[in-house]
């Protein structure tokens, strides 16, 4: 069998020692996150892409290694097994490999050659074989498939006992490992998409999927976004696809391969059995793997590219701990306004209705006017759905003859409407209609958009490509795992943050988190990180991995707001004790850090990588890592697709990231798309090397088209 740890450091450029340390502690329950932050001396450093690779690949193997060895008891179990067989297996790295090898001997329902077999046909394909070779003299096919014509086995001449016994051959030529595996690289390689537009249900440009009515992409060249859609307009009725290749080349290799004799008789009879085995019983099969390959594959991509959309977003930068109103708007309904306090407190709610008669849009204007000023009101966040520019306008002119100027800002709503209805916001808001919990939900985005997030499911948040279409499981996994990572990057208040922020920080699982907010809502504030050992169900291993990122501002120690971990703390006190600097100054130890021999602090458990974190924490001690608040100004007078015009310079927010390109709010109710052609003055290979989620972009329009409601945008030549 493999040896997966040795195979792990070849496959992914490790050194030995790193790989079987990071297994170990994730055998130990050790997180990502954890590993990579606060074992930097075990694992050599690995970064958790690193280690979500080594994790990834690991389970892959030991999931094949446990196959291989259900595929070996089988066939042995069958008699079958060979040496030259069992090396074939133990030495086999994929899958579709594996299973390439086993299905010669895999249970099957009754197929041809096994009524062949029945009828007593398998010596005679056993003889035709036999045949088959260089040196093989002439013989009569007919003459020995008479012997086997039988009235009680239903083989009444010999042409069925010929039939039978091709039928045999057929299925062993169909079930050879090296034959499947040469075409389905034939197919990867040379293949070429072909799909078409069932034209009888769906006319010419009445489809989303017209540019694939008569579309052709080699396999190897197909993009995953392609990929996707493809599959979808399947799934929808719309298309059909195939992979249109050379049959020719395909049956001439397999000719090359499996007729050996000179004998015009047997040749004929291999030509023949060959194709049927081709075309019955390997065509199909094939090109459903290969299909099916190419899926996973536009599967992985387009989950990484929503997984990187999914981060960007999670850690766009929060406005601030400052009060805020939010504003869902609406044309019929309302608008309904609500007021929260800096920490994200809900203090009171309105509904106004600014775009209605006259009278309606004064009490609007007052009812704000009041808002703003009782609250010394700082941040304004209005969401960016339906009546959105119209509410913006309206904000703009209640502002110049308010005092204050607090900033406006559009946020994006996508999935407020999900929270809102949700258990989570049930639980925290029971007496509040769902409306009023949309409206939360945008101004607590604007405040801290990661800890408000994290309460939503990532599907529902509007940042993923093809996310429907693709494998729902992995999906989860990795858009877990992205949650995880940047909670865990930012790090969580310990006193203030909800269950759903907590539940992502490393170590703490639903029961603990809820024990957190149980038992500071009984016991008050944590006043320093060692309390948390006090919580039920919270034990040091939980401890271990948890309390470097959770921070403590104002407690009784400085270090507990800062990503210092516990266990550092020792090496810490020792460095301000011999600066003779107390805890309390602890940005003073870092600007006099030159004045000491740092190497004399390393230890077994601290090494230079964790020396090196924590002289980092100490220069700015409980640092938010996210990047300095920015936000887009959208023109007055572009309100809908109908104010647009050809080349028009505007400013707006990166939505959303594709394979293809970018999409851009500019506030018109519907985004732009950037394609990828169009995003720099240079070739660009990837367009999330260009822009991010949330970013603020300048762009052009390049083409309007207000029917199919598509903009066409250009970041070409335009200074960012």
């Amino acid at each position: 069998m493999l040896n997966i740890p040795e195979l792990l450091a070849t496959e992914l450029n490790l050194k030995p020692y790193q790989v079987q340390n990071a297994l170990e502690l994730l055998a130990e329950g050790s997180t990502v996150p954890f590993i990579a932050r606060y074992r930097k001396e075990r694992t050599g450093e690995m970064n958790e892409v690193q280690l979500r690779d080594l994790a990834d690949r690991y389970t892959y193997l030991t999931e094949l290694e446990a196959r291989k060895s259900v595929i070996l008891n089988a066939i042995a179990e069958l008699g079958k097994l060979t040496p030259e067989l069992q090396a074939k297996i133990e030495s086999c790295l994929q899958k579709t490999e594996l299973e390439d090898l086993y299905l010669p001997f895999r249970p099957k329902r009754r197929t041809r050659a096994t009524i062949a077999r029945e009828k007593g046909l398998e010596p005679l394909a056993e003889w035709i074989k036999s045949l088959n070779t260089k040196n093989a003299p002439p013989a009569s096919l007919e003459a020995e498939a008479a012997k086997y014509i039988s009235e009680e086995k239903a083989v009444k001449t010999a042409e069925d006992a010929l039939k039978g016994a091709a039928d045999i051959l057929a299925e062993e030529v169909a079930e050879k490992a090296e034959l499947r595996a040469y075409l389905r690289d034939y197919l990867l390689e040379e293949g070429v998409f072909v799909s078409h537009i069932k034209e009888n249900d769906h006319p010419e440009g009445t489809t989303k999927f017209e540019m694939y009515r008569n579309y052709q992409m080699r396999v190897k060249n197909i993009a995953p976004h392609n990929m996707l859609a493809l599959s979808r307009g399947e799934a929808e009725g719309v298309l059909q696809f195939q992979i249109a290749f050379d049959e020719d080349f395909v049956l001439s290799y397999l000719e090359s391969q499996e007729i050996k004799t000179k004998v015009r008789a047997i040749r004929d009879f291999y030509q023949a059995m060959i194709k049927d085995a081709f075309n019955r019983l390997m065509k199909a099969s094939l090109m459903t793997e290969v299909i099916s390959e190419k899926k996973t594959y536009a599967d992985i991509e387009s989950i990484k590219t929503f997984e990187a959309n999914l981060r960007e977003l999670l850690l766009s930068a929060p406005a601030g701990m400052k009060p805020t109103l939010a504003i869902d708007p609406g044309f019929r309904t309302g608008c309904k306004v609500v007021v929260l306090d800096q920490t994200g407190k809900f203090l009171e709610y309105q509904a106004i209705f600014p775009h209605q008669a006259a009278e309606q849009r004064l009490k609007a204007a007052q009812t704000l006017k009041s808002l703003i000023e009782k609250y010394n009101i700082d941040l304004i966040a209005i969401g960016n759905g339906t009546a959105s520019r119209e509410t913006d306008e309206f904000v703009s002119q209640v502002l110049q003859n308010v005092e204050r100027k607090p900033i406006k800002v559009m946020v994006n709503e996508s999935g407020a409407s999900i929270y809102s209805a949700s258990k989570v916001a049930l639980e925290e808001f029971p007496d509040l209609d769902v409306t009023v919990r949309g409206a939360i939900s945008i101004g607590r985005r604007l405040q801290d958009p990661l800890a408000e997030l994290v309460k939503i499911d990532p599907k529902s948040i509007g940042v993923g490509q093809y996310q429907h279409d693709v494998d729902q499981k992995l999906l989860k996994k990795k858009l877990e795992e992205t949650v995880e990572s940047c909670v865990n990057f930012v790090g969580v208040d310990l006193n203030t943050a909800s269950k759903e922020l907590l539940v992502s920080v490393s170590g703490i699982t639903p029961t603990v988190a809820n024990n957190i907010v149980g038992y500071r809502n009984k016991q008050g504030v944590f006043k320093n990180r060692r309390e948390l050992l006090k919580v039920p169900k919270l034990g040091p291993k939980a401890f271990e991995q948890a309390a470097g990122f959770l921070r403590i501002r104002g407690g009784n120690n400085p270090l507990d707001n800062t990503a210092v971990h516990p266990e550092s703390y020792p090496v810490v006190e020792a460095i301000a004790s011999d600066l003779n600097i107390p805890l309390t100054q602890i940005t003073q130890i870092a600007e006099k850090l030159n004045k000491v021999n740092l190497k004399k602090y390393i230890t077994d458990t601290v090494g230079e990588p964790t020396l090196r974190d924590i002289l980092s924490e100490l220069e700015k001690p409980g640092r938010d890592p996210r990047a300095e608040f920015k936000y887009a100004t959208f023109k007055d007078d572009i309100k809908e697709i109908s104010d647009l015009k050809i080349g028009m310079e505007l400013e707006g927010i990166v939505t959303n990231v594709a394979n293809f390109g970018a999409f851009i709010d500019i506030g018109v109710h519907q985004d732009g798309l950037i394609h990828i052609s169009q995003l720099a003055d240079r070739y660009v290979d990837d367009p999330k090397k260009i822009v991010k989620v949330g970013q603020v972009v300048k762009v052009r329009v390049l083409e309007i088209n207000e029917k199919l409601k598509r903009i066409s945008l250009s970041m070409k030549s335009i200074r960012q």
